[in-house]
């Protein structure tokens, strides 16, 4: 028997599959999640063998509960089934821990599959990320530890390096504030910061940046 944690907060999705999951004699939902918090806390609790992960929730999005699960390691595979297929967020969620990556909107027999295959270690990527996600893998990074960040990580960073509050930054390039907080928890985490401050002298050092654009920089 497969046991499922699903983690999204939306009622109505989490109904969804916990109808299309509980009719497979091979899988059993042991729990469902509404917050990011309460799914790390629920994966320790119930071992499931297999999470079905939201990026987007309130408090803790997918990526925070990814980076937490590694520490300590659980043994669950986490599939992330998400509205958001762009490729950076593929790429940062599958450094972060996640198993497989799918559209919300993907064929119930589909989801079914990426369960059963996580279970075995097995991994299903949507077909519009999967070939850039390979691509991107297996690229080298050849910028020293900027190397580490995708290119959304690195304008945010630059951003920083200016002085830029998250609403400023959120405006600039036309995404919510949640959303740069992400970024931001991601930049500090692969660069192994401790703050903002931290991040805004190192882009400096890194040269996302110049100093002059840093003290001249009109908020554009």
């Amino acid at each position: 028997m497969i046991r499922v944690l699903i983690v999204d907060d939306h009622e109505v999705v989490r109904q969804g599959l916990r109808f299309v999951l509980d009719q497979k004699p091979d899988i059993e939902v042991v729990g469902e999640c509404a917050d990011g918090r309460s799914a790390v806390t629920a994966v320790r609790r119930l071992d499931p063998d297999v999470v079905l992960l939201d990026l987007v929730m309130p408090g803790l999005d997918g990526l925070g509960v990814l980076r937490a699960l590694r520490e300590p390691p659980v043994r669950a595979a986490v599939i992330v089934l998400t509205s958001f297929l762009a490729e950076d967020r593929a790429l940062e969620a599958v450094r972060a821990g996640a198993l497989s990556y799918l559209s919300k909107t993907a064929a119930t027999g589909q989801v079914v599959e990426a369960v059963r295959a996580a279970a075995t270690g097995g991994s299903v990527l949507d077909p519009g990320v999967a070939a850039s996600l390979v691509q991107r893998v297996r690229e080298v990074p050849d910028d020293g530890p900027l190397g580490v960040l995708s290119r959304r990580e690195r304008e945010v960073l630059a951003k920083l390096a200016r002085g830029r509050s998250n609403r400023e930054i959120a405006r600039s390039m036309s995404i919510s504030e949640e959303t740069v907080k992400s970024y931001v928890s991601a930049v500090l985490t692969k660069l192994r910061l401790q703050d903002r401050t931290q991040a805004a002298i190192f882009g400096l050092q890194q040269g996302v940046v110049s100093l002059d654009d840093a003290l001249l920089d009109d908020g554009a």
